[in-house]
Order: C-alpha cells, then sequence, then structure tokens
C-alpha cells in the first residue's frame, strides 16, 4: 500500500455535539425506514422503500463526526440527483448487518460502508456482494474479504507518523519524558494503522531516551523493536484501547495516573488517538496536580476540539477533511453507477484481496496553522469559536 507522510508544525504543551441533519429529499418522494436499532437514517427515495441508488451505514450517531458525514453525505447526494439512504450501526455488527439486508431489500446499487468492526463487515460485505450491489469501504478499512470492491479513506499510517512527529517535534532535545500510549478500538483495522504509524516515529526515541513509557508493560518490552508484526502490536493495544468511547478513555487515563508515582508525571506526553479519546483523557491528566503540564495528539478536528486546541487544552488535531473524503465517495459512486467503475490511486491488500482505493491526505492542525487549514478553507466558521486572537 502507498503512504505520503506528512509534517507536523505546531505549538508546546499545554497547562495543567453537533445536530443531526436528515438528508432531504432527491426523488419522487421521501422515505424513512430504519431498522430497528439504527438509531436514525437520513433518506430520499421512492415512497414505496425501493430504488435506493446509494446506501451509507456509519458506524454511531454519538460522534459529532459520523454525524458530520450524514449531513454532508445528504447534500451532496440531493445535488448529484441520487436516491439515498443514511443509516446508522450504533457500534453493533448486527445492526450494521441488518441495516445492509435493509439496503439490499431496497434495491441499492453502491453501498457505502463504515465499518464497526474490521473483519466482521466481511460477511456483510459479502452479503451485499451477492445481491448485486458494489461496496465501498469508507474512511474505516474492511479486512478478509474479496469481495469488497473499493476503499476510500485517508493514508491511515500517516495520521499516526503526524502524531508521533509532533510529540517528538514538542519534547526537542531533552530526555526522559513520560509517555503515555492509547489507540482505538482493536476491532478497527484503523486503529493499527494509527499505532503503526505513531510507533514508526516514536521508537526511535523510545530508544534512545527521549521518551520513557508510563502505561504500557508491553510496549516498554518491545521498546527496542523498530517494527511490530501483527501480535506485537495486539499485545500492547490490548493495553491501552480505548474503544473510541469517551468513559473508557477517562477511566484508562485515572487508572494509568492513579498507578503512576510523582517521577512518572510531571511534563507529560501523550498520544491519544482521536479528538473524542484526547479530550476525555486531557482533561484527566489536567486535574492531577503531579502533572506540570502535558501534550496531547488528536484526530478529526472535531469542532469542540479546535475550541480546546485554542484554549491550550489539546496540542493538535489530525484532519482529515470530511468534505472531501464524502465527496470522493459520491464521486467514486457516481463512476460506478455511470461507467461500470471509479478511479483510483493506491491498492490495499486487506487480507483476502489487494483492494483498490482512493487514498486522500492529512494535515496536522495547531493553533499556528488553524487559521489556514480550518478557518481559511472554511472548514469552520472563527465566528463559531471563543478566544481567538
Amino acid at each position: 500500500m502507498a503512504f505520503g507522510l506528512v509534517g507536523c508544525g505546531g505549538s508546546g504543551s499545554v497547562a495543567s455535539s453537533e445536530p443531526a441533519a436528515d438528508a432531504g429529499s432527491s426523488a419522487d418522494a421521501e422515505m424513512s425506514a430504519a431498522p430497528s436499532g439504527s438509531e436514525g437514517a437520513g433518506s430520499a427515495a421512492a415512497s414505496d422503500g425501493s430504488g435506493v441508488q446509494v446506501g451509507i451505514v456509519l458506524p454511531t450517531k454519538d460522534e459529532p463526526r459520523w454525524i458530520q458525514d450524514e449531513t454532508r453525505f445528504g447534500e451532496i447526494l440531493e445535488q448529484a440527483g441520487f436516491t439515498y439512504q443514511v443509516l446508522f450501526s450504533q457500534g453493533s455488527s448486527a445492526t450494521e448487518k441488518a441495516n445492509v439486508e435493509t439496503l439490499v431489500s431496497n434495491g441499492v446499487q453502491v453501498l457505502i460502508l463504515c465499518p464497526q468492526d474490521s473483519a466482521a463487515a466481511a460477511s456483510t460485505v459479502d452479503y451485499a456482494a451477492d445481491n448485486g450491489a458494489t461496496v465501498i469501504s469508507y474512511d474505516r478499512l474492511i479486512t478478509g474479504t474479496d469481495k469488497l470492491d473499493y476503499i476510500v479513506g485517508f493514508d491511515s499510517t500517516s495520521v499516526g507518523v503526524a502524531q508521533g512527529n509532533y510529540l517528538i517535534e514538542q519534547a526537542g532535545d531533552t530526555k526522559g519524558n513520560p509517555l503515555y500510549l492509547y489507540a482505538g478500538a482493536t476491532t478497527d483495522e484503523n486503529a493499527f494503522l494509527f499505532f503503526e504509524g505513531a510507533w514508526q516515529v516514536l521508537q526511535p526515541k523510545i530508544a534512545d531516551g527521549t521518551f520513557v513509557i508510563k502505561n504500557s508493560s508491553e510496549a516498554e518490552a518491545l521498546a527496542d523493536t523498530p517494527e511490530l508484526d501483527r501480535d506485537q502490536m495486539s499485545t500492547i493495544l490490548g493495553q491501552i484501547t480505548t474503544d473510541w468511547d469517551f468513559e473508557v478513555s477517562k477511566s484508562k487515563a485515572e487508572a494509568n495516573l492513579t498507578a503512576a508515582s510523582a517521577e512518572d508525571k510531571g511534563d507529560v506526553f501523550i498520544l491519544a488517538p482521536n479528538d473524542g479519546t484526547s479530550r476525555s483523557i486531557a482533561d484527566v491528566f489536567a486535574i492531577d496536580p503531579d502533572v506540570t503540564s502535558y501534550v496531547i495528539t488528536g484526530q478529526d478536528a472535531e469542532s469542540a476540539s479546535i475550541q480546546y486546541i485554542i484554549d491550550g487544552k489539546q496540542s493538535m488535531t489530525v484532519l482529515k477533511d470530511t468534505r472531501l473524503l464524502s465527496q470522493a465517495a459520491v464521486d467514486m459512486a457516481t463512476q460506478i453507477l455511470t461507467d461500470g467503475q471509479a478511479d483510483t490511486n493506491a491498492v490495499y491488500d486487506n487480507g483476502a484481496a489487494e483492494i483498490p482505493m482512493y487514498q486522500m491526505e492529512v494535515l496536522s492542525v495547531t493553533k499556528d496553522t488553524m487559521q489556514e487549514y480550518i478557518f481559511d478553507s472554511e472548514y469552520y466558521d472563527a465566528a463559531d469559536f471563543t478566544g481567538l486572537e
């Protein structure tokens, strides 16, 4: 798989939900038919529930990121004139499968699926493909099936590289810096790729004493291993997983700090996998009296984390411009519906086949780059934030 590395810029250490919008109508009449447990759908299709050209299944409606995607998909698909449905799986692979079954029964032609569990989604992909749908894995990777047609997403390894490089830049020439590692869900292939990228750049700095791991005995034991195999990463992630959950992140950070001595704190560095977990973890570290300052990473450029960066509560975030991602997915669907195939620029080996992929780049957002990447690009309106100079 081809990867492009993105550098970081930025600021130093920090001292110690957006509403859902159902998609509009783009066909004869509106419909709203979500299976039990889907927790909502934005849709526009024929009044009899058939004729869905594009179906989108997203993992949860409990995180701002996926609500943003729902809204943007609705806007783009309505403008493109496609019939569509957006369904949510609410963290359940079983609900995800039921959502896809609903879309198949509604005649879906192109399925855009962001899996709850990368491996468990394989059987769902097989079902959709066997029933005539072209399947696109969206943002998160689906593994273990050769019936997946396409992937559209970001260079996941470079996300971790950007996060790791940021921590390295902030550490400078200092040694012995406490390092706390956190990761996403072990059921999410991207969580492994994010951590792989971070480890690639952090490991030499762990080996030379710049950082000292404080919350993972498994990572400590592998500190001299530049390249981790899957089993080794699994053992580490088993200790540091947040499950992409705010409360799990909070409780894990609390447990880590309770177990740590005062000498294990001070000026600390924290690898947090995304913005939701970053805010939860940062809030815990901020109130510990033995934590003098902290540098913490993030991902997704959620509006709440942009405000945290402005306020000095979060150090950076990795921007994966979901406007471009959702547009790329719809462009791919358009090509499939009109030409039978879509343009790609990379391939990814998902364990069963090499899957054509349209891969996108990421950007590191700090106080120094926020104006250019967030406000000048109109990703967010600066008027919606406080404390800007």
